[in-house]
């Protein structure tokens, strides 16, 4: 699964910081550990140099969760418990896809 969705190109052009919350000791946290990964590889940070990934190890038991900010202030919160990474990762790159072209729309006016 992380494989196939590693092969979807991660551009975080759009993005300011993405700070990822788990507890390694839960048995849920597969999913938004793989999205760590992902987002976190030389390939996707390469895209936007000035983007920060923070990641914060709990041991309180909490659900894993990705907060991401957007260079125009938006925030996306991603509960990680019941989303796969595949969905995760699919769907930040359909807002980053949705800013990118607002930004280039505004450029244009």
């Amino acid at each position: 699964m992380a494989a196939s969705a590693s092969r979807s190109a991660v551009v975080l052009k759009t993005v300011k910081k993405i700070v990822v919350q788990f507890c390694p000791f839960e048995s849920n946290v597969r999913s938004t550990r793989e999205f760590l990964v992902m987002v976190g590889s030389e390939k996707a940070r390469s895209t936007n140099m000035n983007c920060e990934v923070i990641t914060t190890v709990k041991h309180d038991q909490s659900e894993p969760q990705v907060d991401i900010t957007f260079a125009d202030g938006e925030m996306l919160v991603m509960k990680g418990a019941n989303l796969t990474s595949k969905e995760m990762l699919t769907y930040l790159q359909s807002r980053c896809v949705a800013k990118d072209l607002q930004a280039k729309a505004a450029a244009k006016k």
